[in-house]
């Protein structure tokens, strides 16, 4: 069954983003404890520079691939060569840039860093077109071994890089050395000859619009926040910013950023059939916000916690950042299953508009909260922010394949209870043993253990069943089924 299929793929996806993200994990301990908030402030902001470029300019080649009916190799070398110009133009971009931006923020030191930097997405975009056809059997086994094998190399290079005395440019060296490993693996794993085409151009040309457009909104979304704070507040605070969202959102992009590509296969394989799709979309929401809601509710309600056994004293601060930036992530899950769907539709103005939506809402909000509260507020600003997109969402969907708001909300509030018994039962054991003094360390295991637990009793006690075998794949229910599913209950996608 196509389920069972692209849950295997979504395994590997997942298994190479959790190994990865483990190893971006381990490093950035090892670094937070050397290096100070003020050098992850630094490679932040310049950060920052290089993914609004990378984001203006992004070519979605594997998207469009994917949702084609066949595949040769014209159509390969259109996205190679779409590749390298895209690289040209954001080393040129980045070049122009790097200057003015480095004198905006007052700090000459930008401009290196935003060069070296560069090569990161540059070397993306050069990797084999040749991987997309393993992408659309539903294949992830090579990337799974591309990303592990670029995370490992990255991994050693930055410790030297740091254990030499390079400070900040370990972090440099991170960013940078995983999609150039990365890359030159792909072309051992997926051979492919290079060739300089646009003789397939018109098949990427009007899909490549929109998702430009809906890229340049996301991209001013997205580093809105830690740009405003470069401007108006120190390198300390922004690095303190910066680690507290890295933070929030590693349990999600690792179980469920990856899970999601295989999703976006399968939806466009039966993206003619409207009662399946409906039915599949209904299932992989359900799934990604499985696991979003107690990793982001986890994290929330243990923050100073995380904080004080990770990051170490000098972080100091950064545990209100990290427990609201967790919040304004909850949904996030949802939205990339809708944005998913939208490109296997072939609908990409949904995301542009989306997007568009997003930052009329984010932008004023986060900057109120930033000049009434600080780097408080403006993390604030994004809970607010999500929680109206999280309105909007529902609509579109309802729009998109006819799915009721009300089914979409049936679909998941008891996903929301058992989050509601979890953090009742969280915060009573937090408030019971703080007279105890335990170490951070016991605390925090203790407190995660129990959560776990309340957050599985609380899905058992509605009647939900995770059934996986025979060609199915689906959070079955005892006394609810989607009025709008298949003719037989737990038919596969």
């Amino acid at each position: 069954m196509l389920a069972m299929k692209a849950l295997q793929g979504a395994g590997w996806l997942v298994a190479s983003r959790f190994l990865g993200r483990f190893i971006d994990f381990f490093t950035l301990l090892i670094m937070a404890r050397m290096l100070t908030p003020a050098d992850f402030g630094l490679t932040a902001l310049a950060m920052s520079c290089v993914a609004i470029v990378d984001m203006v300019l992004e070519i979605p080649v594997t998207q469009a691939l994917v949702r084609l009916p066949q595949v040769d190799k014209t159509h390969l070398d259109t996205g190679f060569t779409l590749g390298a110009l895209r690289g040209l133009a954001i080393g040129l971009l980045l070049l122009a840039v790097a200057w003015p931006f480095s004198w905006l923020n007052g700090d000459p030191q930008l401009v290196p860093v935003i060069l070296a930097l560069a090569f990161a997405p540059i070397a993306r975009g050069l990797a084999s077109p040749g991987l997309v056809l393993f992408i659309r059997e539903l294949g992830f086994l090579r990337n799974f071994l591309l990303e592990t094998g670029g995370k490992l190399a990255a991994f050693c290079l930055a410790i030297a890089t740091l254990l030499l005395g390079g400070g900040y440019w370990a972090l440099v060296v991170n960013f940078v050395a995983a999609p150039i490993f990365g890359c030159a693996i792909s072309y051992r794993l997926a051979p492919y000859r290079p060739a300089l085409s646009l003789a397939r151009l018109p098949d990427f040309a009007g899909f490549v619009g929109w998702f430009t457009c809906a890229q340049l909104v996301s991209a001013v979304n997205w580093q809105f926040d830690r740009i405003l704070l470069g401007l108006g507040g120190s390198k300390e605070v922004l690095g303190r910013y910066a680690v507290a969202a890295d933070l929030s959102v590693m349990p999600t992009q690792s179980l469920i950023g990856p899970a999601l590509q295989p999703i976006m296969a399968a939806f466009a394989r039966i993206k003619e059939e409207d009662q399946r799709l409906r039915l599949a979309f209904l299932k992989a929401a359900r799934f990604s916000m499985l696991v979003s809601v107690p990793c982001s509710l986890g994290i929330a309600l243990t923050s100073d916690l995380i904080v004080e056994v990770l990051l170490g004293p000098k972080w100091h601060g950064a545990d209100w950042l990290l427990s609201l930036l967790s919040l304004s992530v909850m949904a996030t899950p949802y939205f990339q299953t809708l944005y998913s769907l939208s490109l296997a539709l072939g609908r990409p103005e949904v995301i542009f508009r989306l997007n568009l939506y997003d930052l009329a809402v984010r932008a004023p909000a986060v900057l109120v909260g930033f000049l009434q509260w600080g780097a408080v507020g403006m993390a604030a600003g994004r809970v607010i922010a999500a929680g109206i997109m999280a309105v909007f969402f529902l609509r579109w969907l309802r729009n998109l394949l006819m799915v009721g708001i009300a089914e979409q909300l049936a679909n998941l509030w008891k996903i929301a209870v058992a989050g509601a018994v979890m953090t009742a039962g969280v915060l009573g054991l937090r408030g019971a043993i703080a007279a105890w003094h335990l170490p951070a360390l016991a605390e925090l295991i203790a407190i995660a253990a129990l959560g776990a637990l309340l957050y599985g009793f609380g899905l058992l006690a509605c009647g939900m069943r995770l059934a996986i075998g025979a060609g199915r794949l689906d959070l079955s229910d005892r006394w609810w089924r989607p009025r709008i599913g298949a003719s037989r209950t737990g038919e596969g996608w």
